[in-house]
């Protein structure tokens, strides 16, 4: 998809330095997926502390052999 962008050409260049990206395109798609990724691992942290534990729970016993 076809898109125009007004980009900073400093910042750009810049993360297409530090990345070692050979295009803008190539830097510009890293850095979305970058974002996604942070954003996503946002939302898992935000459940820490949300759920109940399940103080009968035994992970040692599930281990065990039968």
């Amino acid at each position: 998809m076809a898109t125009n962008l007004a980009l900073d050409d400093n910042l750009l260049s810049l993360a297409q330095k530090i990345g070692g990206m050979k295009t803008k395109k190539d830097t510009v798609n890293a850095a979305l997926m970058e974002f996604i990724q942070r954003r996503r691992q946002e939302e898992i942290v935000s459940l820490f502390g949300t759920m109940e534990w399940d103080r009968a729970y035994s992970h040692k016993e599930l281990r065990k052999r039968k």
